[in-house]
């Protein structure tokens, strides 16, 4: 059971960490993240879908990055 609660702790700083880091980058002047050229966006009366395909692609770069050299450097 205490691995459980290990997971979970972790899981919850990871969130809190991401969650501010999303914050700050929200207010980065010039970042265009949800803005690039590969985010598409339809409206049609009062709907609208947003499918932001391009920052998907380059969150899942960096984040892929980020974790590799995190796990090589507790290996």
């Amino acid at each position: 059971m205490s691995d459980i609660g290990r997971l979970l702790v972790i899981a919850g700083i990871g969130l809190l960490v991401v969650g501010a880091i999303v914050l700050l980058v929200d207010r980065l002047p010039g970042l265009p993240l949800g803005r690039l050229p590969g985010d598409f966006s339809w409206e049609r009366g009062n709907g609208r879908i947003y499918v932001p395909l391009a920052t998907m692609v380059i969150v899942s770069i960096i984040l892929t990055i980020v974790l590799n050299v995190i796990l090589r450097l507790f290996r």
